[in-house]
């Protein structure tokens, strides 16, 4: 993967901002002197305490549930008072690892994020007990988290992802007035109509043989046949969840791949890839008719490419009263690895708007 700013280049960055060496005009100078400063270099990198010192930024959080306390992973980056990113990943069961390209973006801007494995995912606590994977828990979990992370309305966005959106927009519902913004990337806000895309658009896509071979596996519940994954792999991952070949994928994106937890994805997801069916505890999840009650700025990211529909996730932007809609037409599921210029282009203006007061302008 081509990464756009080498290290070089963002400490040298950092260096032009601590010394204060400019080559702007003196109107330029003047208007970005009155313009609220960023964190330094020092304030940003700065864990604030010994205990985050020590572990570079990783807290292992206590969080209460119906079953008992547990323990999930988070992990600061950076140092900002007023834009705190909390990062939701998808699954169910996947991982933080499939932001690490964050690395590459957000510190250079100033921006402060936290990646977090929800419980069940891989570095935080698993239990085997699929009475806890219910979206309402996960809406405490997230809750939990952000008190122990000191997130309030003043400096608190939360960023979910595929079946993080699902989550970040739940969340939004019950407990928006602690949120500063909201981002909904690549998730619908309807797995009925996902269902529909995914079988009446994305399927037909298929060549007509590979199509055929893949319903019959399914129609059987043969989903242990290596032929499936292979066939997935081929013809429909690598065009609509992360488009580039399989060899060419990021580290940190296989990485997330092994380390799914598959008891919480088949029990919420399902076994199907061409959308959620069975007795899974997603099928059925709709919050179309809910949307205008989240008032807090919102981003909504759709991808030409991507497994959920654009155009839907277009409808969502508008239909939020604060909504603004980014559109990446390069990307798929991922887009912020196959459309990164874009994804991150607009997710910064997107943070730095709503801190700035200018959102909606």
């Amino acid at each position: 993967m081509k990464i756009p700013y080498s290290l070089v280049s963002c400490f040298f960055y950092a260096a032009i901002l601590l010394t204060g060496l400019s080559c702007s005009s003196p109107a330029q100078q003047e208007e970005s002197e009155s313009s609220t400063p960023g964190p330094t270099l020092s304030e940003y990198f700065d864990y604030e305490n010994e205990q985050e010192e020590y572990t570079g930024g990783i807290r292992m959080i206590p969080i209460q549930t119906p079953r008992g306390e547990f323990k999930v992973w988070t992990k600061r980056v950076g140092n900002n008072p007023k834009m705190k990113v909390l990062l939701l990943h998808g699954g169910p069961g996947a991982t933080h690892e499939l932001y690490e390209c964050f690395d590459a973006y957000l510190p250079k801007e100033g921006i402060e994020y936290i990646y977090y494995d929800q419980l069940g995912s891989y570095y935080s606590d698993q239990p085997s007990d699929t009475s806890l994977w219910k979206t309402e828990r996960f809406v405490e979990e997230v809750e939990q988290v952000r008190k122990a992370l000191g997130l309030n309305k003043d400096n608190f966005y939360l960023l979910g992802q595929s079946w993080g959106g699902i989550l970040a927009m739940e969340y939004a519902l019950k407990y928006q007035d602690n949120l500063k913004g909201l981002v909904i990337s690549n998730m619908m806000a309807s797995i009925p109509e996902y269902n529909t895309y995914a079988h009446e658009v994305l399927a037909p896509q298929l060549p007509a043989d590979v199509r055929a071979e893949i319903e019959a596996i399914e129609a059987d519940e043969d989903f242990s046949n290596p032929r499936y994954m292979e066939l997935l792999n081929k013809h429909h991952y690598t065009a609509h969840v992360l488009r580039s070949p399989l060899d060419k994928w990021p580290e940190s994106v296989n990485r997330c791949f092994k380390h799914l937890n598959p008891e919480v994805y088949i029990h919420m997801q399902g076994y199907s890839e061409f959308g959620i069916t069975g007795d899974a505890t997603l099928k059925d999840w709709d919050r179309k008719a809910d949307l205008s009650r989240i008032t807090v700025p919102t981003l909504v990211v759709g991808s030409e490419y991507d497994t959920m529909d654009p155009e839907h996730m277009e409808w969502m932007a508008n239909e939020v009263p604060n909504g603004r809609y980014l559109y990446c037409p390069e990307g798929s599921h991922l887009s912020q690895y196959d459309d990164q210029k874009t994804y991150f282009s607009g997710l910064i203006d997107f943070v730095k708007d709503v801190d700035a007061g200018e959102f909606g302008e």
